[in-house]
C-alpha cells in the first residue's frame, strides 16, 4: 500500500482481512458521488496468485468455475466452490501469456496458492502468492475512459470487458484492465510493480481530468447501488445459483468441484432463495432478519445510506417462494416497511455483470 501518499490526501485507515486499507478520505459520500458524475481512484486490496507453466491454463481451467481464456489478453470472472457447492473464493483469472494472474480477495491468496501448489502432480505447473509484488488501482465513473486514456502511453485504452493492453504510466510498465464494471460506471483496473506504485497513484490523481481519491467505505456504496454482491457479503459460502453470478459460471465446461451441485440446482428451475434489493426507511445491520407478515423469509446481507438516492438502501437473501413485493425488516428491535427493489437501484454509466439474475 501507497501509505504515505494516501496519508497526504487526508486518508483513514483501517484493517480488513489482515491488510490496511483506506477506509476513507473524509465524508465518503462526498466522493460517491464524484464517481457518480466524475472519476475516482482506488487502490484496490486484490491478494494476487501467479500461475505459471505450460499447463497453468488447463490447470486452473480444471478447477474453477468458468472457462479460463487461452488467448494473451483476456480474462474471466469465476468462482472457487466446496463439494457442496458453496463458494469458497470468487477471482478474476487473467492469461498473460507466459503466466495466469489471479485476482482474489486479500486473505484467500496464500491459502490458494497452498492448496493449488499441493495438488500439483505431473503438471507443468508452479503457484505462488505475489500479492507483494503488484499494486493494483481501480479507476471509475463517466470520464474514467478519459482519465485512463490520456494518461496510457503505448497502447490504445482495452474495450472489451475483462480484457487488458500493455502500456506505461509515468514512465512505469502497467497493464490496463476493462474491468466488469462493478460499481455500475465504466471502469478500468491499473496494475503496476509495488515499487511504482506511488508514481503511478500520483499520476492518476494529479494529471489529466481532475480525478478523486476513494476509499472502500464509498466502495461499498457504489457496488450496493450497482447491485454487484461482494464475496464478503453476499458470497462466501452461497450456492452460486442462489447468489444469481450467472456471469462467474459456464455450464458446458469440463468437470471442477460443485459442479454437481450447482447443474442440479440449475436444473430444477429456482434456487431456494434470491439476491433482492430493498428499499426502506432505516439501515439494517448484515443479518436483520426480512419477514412476509409474521414469517421469517431472510436476511440482509448489507446495507447503507445510499447517497445518490438520499435514503436507505440493502440487499437480502429471500426465499424463492416469496412473492410480496413489500416486505419487513427488523431494525433494531423494530419492524420496518421494505420496498423490493429490481437491482441496480442506481444506472450509471455501465452496468454491472454481477448484477443477479435468474433466468
Amino acid at each position: 500500500m501507497t501509505r504515505g501518499l494516501h496519508a497526504d490526501y487526508g486518508a483513514e485507515f483501517e484493517t480488513r482481512s489482515g491488510r490496511e486499507i483506506v477506509a476513507h478520505y473524509g465524508r465518503p459520500e462526498r466522493t460517491h458521488l464524484a464517481i457518480r458524475n466524475g472519476v475516482g481512484v482506488i487502490e484496490m486490496a486484490y491478494g494476487v496468485v501467479v500461475v505459471e507453466g505450460s499447463d497453468a491454463v488447463g490447470f486452473v481451467d480444471n478447477t474453477v468455475s468458468n472457462r479460463v481464456p487461452e488467448a494473451d489478453g483476456e480474462g474471466c470472472y469465476a468462482l472457487l466452490l466446496d463439494a457442496q457447492g458453496g463458494i469458497e473464493t470468487d477471482l478474476y483469472v487473467y492469461n498473460a501469456g507466459e503466466r495466469l494472474l489471479c485476482f482474489t480477495p486479500p486473505d484467500r491468496a496464500e491459502p490458494l496458492a497452498e492448496d493449488w501448489s499441493d495438488k500439483v502432480f505431473i503438471q507443468d505447473v508452479t503457484v505462488r502468492d505475489a500479492s507483494a509484488e503488484f499494486a493494483v488501482f481501480g479507476v471509475h465513473g463517466p470520464n474514467a475512459t478519459e482519465t485512463a486514456g490520456t494518461l496510457l502511453a503505448g497502447a490504445e485504452i482495452p474495450e472489451a470487458s475483462l480484457t487488458f493492453v500493455r502500456g506505461a504510466i509515468a514512465d512505469a510498465g502497467v497493464t490496463a484492465i476493462a474491468t466488469d464494471e462493478p460499481t455500475g460506471e465504466t471502469g478500468y483496473e491499473i496494475v503496476c510493480a509495488s515499487d511504482d506504485a506511488v508514481d503511478v497513484f500520483d499520476s492518476l490523481l494529479t494529471r489529466g481530468t481532475p480525478t478523486t481519491p476513494v476509499g472502500h467505505r464509498t466502495w461499498n456504496t457504489l457496488t450496493l447501488e450497482a447491485g454487484t454482491p461482494l464475496f464478503e457479503s453476499e458470497l462466501e459460502g452461497r450456492i452460486p445459483n442462489v447468489a444469481g453470478v450467472r456471469n462467474a459460471l459456464d455450464f458446458d465446461k469440463g468437470c471442477y468441484v460443485g459442479q454437481e451441485v450447482v447443474s442440479r440446482v440449475e436444473n430444477k428451475g429456482r434456487p431456494s432463495k434470491r439476491l433482492v434489493g430493498l428499499t426502506l426507511d432505516a439501515v439494517p445491520a448484515p443479518g436483520a432478519a426480512v419477514f412476509d407478515g409474521d414469517d421469517a423469509v431472510g436476511e440482509v446481507t448489507r446495507g447503507a445510506e445510499s447517497p445518490s438516492l438520499s435514503r436507505p438502501i440493502a440487499m437480502a437473501y429471500v426465499d424463492s417462494t416469496t412473492a410480496a413485493t413489500e416486505l419487513a425488516v427488523r431494525v433494531d428491535g423494530t419492524d420496518i416497511d421494505a420496498s423490493v427493489t429490481t437491482l441496480p437501484f442506481v444506472e450509471g454509466s455501465g452496468r454491472s455483470a454481477r448484477v443477479p439474475r435468474y433466468d
